[in-house]
């Protein structure tokens, strides 16, 4: 029998058709500077933009960003592309109200502070210890290194904005 889920007070066990074919596609992030961020999470986390949709009416713009996954490709037409990236898993969205990197006292609230509400991001990577050594390496804020607190093998680090990010190696959690 395949796993289906866990269950706890409040989960609905069965499946309902409705919403078979439903996919998780994409979190958004509000950012103040697109430029600050976009360096941060294509060249810390080696992400990709897929896309960028400017809304000048409403003076805002949305970057998607996608992790390179071997031996898949975006299409290189900009229709095809957009209809692809909402069809993906694990895309996040950078939103970027116009404005709002010129203002110096400018801040978003990062979810983690009272009250609380929004909490993090997560990357999983191959291999901590590098991936902590990267982070370093680029002077990236740390919350959380793996060994500190009383869930270890897990790190917490800021973005340019505040948000949280957990980085996590997969056969490090089995044991939770």
């Amino acid at each position: 029998m395949a796993f289906n889920t866990e269950v706890y007070p409040g989960v609905y066990e069965g499946e309902p058709e409705a919403a078979r074919g439903f996919v998780l596609n994409h979190c958004m992030l509000r950012v103040k500077d697109p430029r600050v961020s976009l360096d941060f999470y294509t060249r810390i986390f080696g992400m990709r933009v897929l896309r960028r949709l400017d809304f000048p009416e409403m003076k805002f713009s949305l970057y998607f960003l996608w992790h390179p996954v071997e031996g898949e490709s975006p299409p290189e037409d900009v229709k095809e592309r957009t209809s692809w990236l909402f069809a993906q898993r694990a895309i996040l969205e950078l939103t970027h109200n116009w404005g709002t990197e010129n203002d110096p006292g400018f801040r978003y609230h990062d979810g983690n502070a009272q009250p609380q509400g929004f909490g993090h991001i997560c990357f999983s990577v191959p291999d901590l210890d590098a991936a902590v050594r990267w982070l370093d390496e680029n002077g990236v804020t740390f919350v959380k290194r793996p060994d500190q607190g009383k869930m270890k093998n897990i790190v917490f680090v800021k973005d340019p904005d505040g948000y949280w990010i957990e980085i996590v190696q997969p056969t490090r959690l089995a044991t939770l």
